[in-house]
């Protein structure tokens, strides 16, 4: 028996031409591929169709926000969650947190985070694997559910107004770009100091002067954070209120309701080594020194979902992180899972479980929004039917799909949604005692420590 060539050889070549050519179903799709966008091929009409925008349960009223060029998708899904009540309290609909002051703290609190990872991990050598990632993925615009709540309750929140958008903070590129290159440097300039025997506090001493040059070049893109400022507003009935001076963190005492602490992020990872109902973390996964750690509690798709469900007809929105890009219509904004029949136009077999993807790189969190409706079958209030279709607050402006919200079918919620963030109240018992739990602690590089 011949052993096959290990080079792609010219006969081989050959007859894959020969073969395609002989093919009129491929032949065919090439016509059509090379004129057309394959999503204009391969969409499944019938889906779409049978995907309205229509919901049993919609608590959304105002208009959805705009993260523009940047990555910041999780601090506008949770401010987007905090302001659900906070318009209420206001009188005013179409309210907005500043999300400019959110990620400056953010931005300065992980290159804490990431200079103390270099001092305690000074003996490695900058192509040791966990160094490598850790100056590869620095100061990313994305995050996790319990990265914001450490932001939140160390440095409180403000109204839009009163840190604005700047053109850095909806086009992060560049600003990203330097503190990167400046930490980069300082990690090998504070590696060096440490292996040369130099003492803790003269090493953080370093450190410190590292964090003035990062808040020199954030502050310079994205503005001076307030310390205080007086709030006073219009409401939607044009009545006039003078509300006094807050702090930041006054504010979202005064202005939210919702406590931060209250919530666990369910995720669903299929992975058989990490059983549903434990907790997992991610090693080296933060940017608040001394904030809350990552915890996700792995739940059944089933449970995830139902509670999800419970909580939209109870009147408030849910937190979720999914891998946004897959079978996503993005001329009408519809999701769901055989929206586009790719194997069918290739003629060749494409389909994956969720599992194998994650195990293979084939998808993670990519991007964090707001579920504010559900579709529930039947008409019982009493006994309401299994979800058919969510609504969704997306962050991406109010000119896209239905002037920023979308719709997903149920069937993508199955396959391509990873976590959801929820009151732990509302779990069930058994889950509820899980969360104190040690977790699992998961590699730094492993898919669940995406960054939404």
């Amino acid at each position: 028996m011949s052993i096959p060539e290990p080079s792609l050889s010219p006969d081989l070549l050959g007859q894959l031409r020969q073969q395609f050519l002989a093919d009129p179903a491929r032949v065919r799709a090439e016509n059509a591929v090379t004129k057309s966008k394959i999503d204009d091929i391969a969409l499944n009409r019938q889906r779409l169709i049978d995907t309205p925008r229509s919901m049993s349960n919609r608590l959304d009223d105002w208009e959805a926000a705009n993260q523009k060029n940047s990555g910041r998708c999780w601090l506008f899904a949770a401010l987007n969650l905090l302001r659900s009540d906070t318009r209420k309290k206001l009188g005013v609909k179409n309210f907005e947190f500043s999300q400019n002051h959110a990620m400056y703290w953010d931005k300065i609190e992980r290159a804490n985070y990431f200079l103390e990872d270099v001092i305690a991990l000074a003996d490695r050598e900058p192509d040791d694997r966990l160094m490598s990632f850790l100056l590869k993925n620095l100061l990313s615009d994305g995050g996790q559910w319990n990265m914001e709540v450490s932001v939140f309750l160390k440095h409180g929140v403000v109204p839009k107004e009163v840190m604005p958008e700047t053109e850095s903070s909806g086009n992060t590129s560049r600003m990203n770009s330097s503190l990167s290159t400046l930490l980069r440097k300082g990690a090998k300039e504070l590696r060096e100091l440490v292996r040369s025997g130099a003492s803790l506090d003269d090493a953080r001493t370093f450190k410190d002067r590292l964090l003035a040059d990062t808040h020199t070049i954030l502050t310079i893109h994205l503005g001076v954070p307030p310390t205080e400022f007086e709030w006073q507003w219009n409401d939607d009935k044009n009545e006039f209120h003078r509300a006094g001076v807050f702090t930041p963190q006054q504010f979202l005492a005064e202005y939210t309701d919702i406590d931060l602490r209250d919530y666990i992020c369910l995720v669903d990872d299929p992975r058989p080594e990490h059983p549903k109902g434990s907790t997992l973390t991610v090693a080296h996964l933060g940017n608040v020194v001394g904030g809350d750690p990552v915890l996700y509690l792995n739940a059944d798709i089933d449970t995830i979902k139902s509670v999800t469900a419970a909580t939209i007809a109870d009147g408030e929105p849910v937190w979720f992180g999914c891998d946004v890009d897959p079978q996503f219509y993005r001329e009408d904004g519809v999701w769901a899972a055989d929206l586009f029949d790719y194997s069918g136009v290739y003629g060749v077999d494409l389909s994956t479980t969720k599992e194998d993807r994650i195990r293979y790189g084939d998808s993670e969190m990519t991007h964090a929004m707001l579920f504010t409706g559900v579709d529930l079958a039947g008409d019982d209030a009493e006994q309401p039917g299994a979800p058919r279709r969510w609504r969704v607050e997306n962050s991406w402006g109010i000119e896209k799909f239905d002037k920023g919200f979308c719709t997903m079918h149920d069937s993508w919620f199955d396959e391509y949604v990873f976590e959801v963030v929820v009151r732990k109240d509302r779990l069930p018992a058994e889950l509820q005692a899980a969360i104190s739990a040690e977790p699992i602690v998961l590699d730094a590089w492993d898919p669940m420590g995406a960054l939404a």
